[in-house]
This record gives structure tokens, sequence and C-alpha cells, in this order.
């Protein structure tokens, strides 16, 4: 059975850094693309960033030159460095791992900007 675990949320100034780990077990790890995604209140969940089973990255335009995802194989975890936070980066932030005809999401990690 798969299993997501995220960590590193909290709260932090406008400005400020956090950066947020996914764990997984239950899976090849490294064979699998990954992603962030988050949803703020009201609002659909909305990816954020993504890492291809050999490293190539995309990002929302939003977020672009501020955030970086990356992995760690070895550990089984994907990160999000998330810098230069605004008070709009406020979300949960979900990790998800997916493939053809599967996809897996952990139980979301709070981040919290203030202003």
């Amino acid at each position: 059975q798969v299993q997501l675990v995220e960590s590193g949320g909290g709260l932090v100034q406008a400005g400020g850094s956090l950066r947020l780990s996914c764990a997984a077990s239950g899976t090849l790890f490294s064979i699998n693309a990954l992603a962030w995604y988050r949803q703020a209140p009201g609002k659909q969940r909305e990816l954020v960033a993504a890492i291809s089973s050999g490293g190539s990255r995309n990002y929302a335009d939003s977020v672009k030159g501020r955030f970086t995802i990356s992995r760690d194989n070895a550990k089984n975890t994907v990160y999000l460095q998330m810098n230069s936070l605004k008070p709009e980066d406020t979300a949960v932030y979900y990790c998800n791992l997916w493939g053809a005809g599967y996809s897996y999401w952990g139980q979301g990690t709070q981040v919290t900007v203030s202003s």
C-alpha cells in the first residue's frame, strides 16, 4: 500500500521560506512522477510543481523563480523549497505520486503566509 506523508508546513511571514517534504513508502519511488498541489479555501486544487522520474521539472507560473521541486530517490522523498512566500501562497499543500493508471495523495500540510 502506497503512503505519502507530508511535513514542513507552518506559519511564516511574507518574504520568508519553508521547505516541504513528502516521504513515500510502498512503491518503487524512483520510477514515478511526483508533484505538489495546493488548495486554498474556496478554490480548486491546483498544480504547483511536478518532477518526472528523469528529473524534468515544471512549475505553475505563479511560483516560477520562487519555488523549487526536487527529489531524493535514495530517501524516497520529494521536496518543495518555497522562497519569497506571499500571502496568496496560503493553502493546504498536497504531495502526489502518479503513473499510468494510478495516483496517490498525501494528507496535506497547511502553509500560512502572513502579511
